[in-house]
C-alpha cells in the first residue's frame, strides 16, 4: 500500500514537471545574460583570458617523485572541508549548550542564551570574525596550549594532525579559525536545536517526570533522540552554509580556498579564470552536500 502511494506520488510529480514555454524563455534569458557578460568582458574590458594558467594551480608535478600532487587550489579546497567539518562539530556542541540554556526554567540562563544568539545574529559576520579571531589568538590559544602540544608530538603524530587538521606551522591559525567559525555558527545551530526541543510534546516530558527521571535523563533519553531525528536535515543544511561561510576566514589568513584563490590571482593576474574556477569548486562541494542532505531528508521522511 505504501509503495503504491509513493509510486503514484512520483507519477504525479512527473506529470507536473513538464517543459513549458516559460521555461524556454527563462533559459534563453539566462543564456543572453551570460553572452552579454562575456561580451562586456572580452570586448569592452579588452580582457584576454588565460585558462592555461589555471590547471598548474590545481595539481603540480612533484620534483622528487614525478607524481601529480595537489597544488594551491586543491589544497585550499581540502582545508575548507577540514575547517568546515571541525567548525560544524564544535558549533553543534556550542549550539546544544545554548539551546539548553534557552529552554531552561531559569530566567538568568535563558537571558544568557538569548543574548549570545541575538548578538551573533545581529552583527555583521565579518566584524565578528575580526573580533573573535584576535580574541581567540590572544586569549584562548595560550590557554589551550596548542603550540606546546604540537612541539611535544612525534613526527608520526604530526603527520596525523596534518592529515586531519593542518600542518604544524599553520595549526594555530587553523584552530583559531575553527573556534571563530564555531562561535559564529553556534547561534544558528542553537536556534535549530531550540526549535526541535520546543517541538516535543509537553505530555512526553510530563510522563518522564512522573516516571521519576531527572531533568538530565529526561533530556538524554526522551527529548534529544526525537530532537535529533526531527532537526537532522536542518543541521545537515547548516553544514552546507558553514562551508560557504568558511570563505570569510580568508580575511584572517586562514589558507582555505578563497585565500588560495587570491594567491593565484596575484601570481597569474588571471582574475576571471581564477574566481570562476574557485566558484565552480565551491559549487561542486556544496551541491554534493546538498544532494546528500536531500537524500537524508527523504529517507527520514519515509521512515517517519
Amino acid at each position: 500500500m505504501r509503495g503504491a502511494f509513493e509510486k503514484g506520488t512520483l507519477l504525479l510529480s512527473l506529470r507536473k514537471a513538464r517543459f513549458r514555454p516559460l521555461d524556454a524563455l527563462i533559459i534563453l534569458a539566462c543564456l543572453a545574460l551570460v553572452a552579454f557578460v562575456a561580451y562586456r568582458v572580452i570586448y569592452r574590458l579588452e580582457y584576454r583570458a588565460n585558462w592555461a594558467a589555471i590547471p598548474q594551480y590545481l595539481f603540480r608535478r612533484d620534483a622528487d617523485t614525478g607524481r601529480l600532487v595537489p597544488n594551491y587550489l586543491i589544497e585550499g579546497l581540502v582545508t575548507t572541508l577540514r575547517l568546515s567539518v571541525w567548525a560544524t562539530l564544535l558549533a553543534l556542541l556550542v549550539g546544544a549548550v545554548v539551546a539548553l540554556l534557552r529552554t531552561s526554567r531559569s530566567l538568568f540562563l535563558r537571558l544568557v542564551g538569548s543574548s549570545y544568539v541575538e548578538i551573533v545574529r545581529n552583527l555583521p559576520p565579518l566584524v565578528l570574525i575580526f573580533i573573535f579571531y584576535f580574541f581567540a589568538v590572544d586569549q584562548i590559544m595560550p590557554l589551550l596550549g596548542v603550540e606546546a602540544f604540537v612541539a611535544s608530538r612525534s613526527p608520526g603524530a604530526l603527520r596525523v594532525i596534518a592529515f586531519f587538521a593542518a600542518d604544524r606551522s599553520l595549526l594555530t591559525q587553523f584552530v583559531s579559525g575553527v573556534i571563530t567559525l564555531a562561535f559564529f555558527e553556534g547561534a544558528y545551530f542553537a536556534e535549530i536545536l531550540r526549535a526541535g526541543i520546543e517541538s516535543i510534546e509537553r505530555g512526553q516530558r510530563e510522563a518522564a517526570y512522573s516516571l521519576g527521571l531527572s531533568p538530565l535523563d529526561e533530556m538524554r533519553f526522551v527529548v534529544m533522540p526525537q530532537v535529533i531525528r526531527r532537526v537532522l536535515p536542518a543541521l545537515a543544511n547548516e553544514f552546507v552554509n558553514t562551508v560557504k561561510y568558511s570563505s570569510i576566514a580568508s580575511i584572517v589568513s586562514i589558507q582555505e580556498l578563497t585565500f588560495m584563490g587570491r594567491q593565484v590571482v596575484v601570481a597569474t593576474r588571471a582574475i576571471f579564470e581564477t574566481w570562476i574556477t574557485v566558484s565552480l569548486m565551491y559549487m561542486t562541494l556544496t551541491l554534493t552536500l546538498s544532494l546528500l542532505t536531500g537524500h537524508l531528508e527523504s529517507r527520514l521522511r519515509r521512515r517517519g
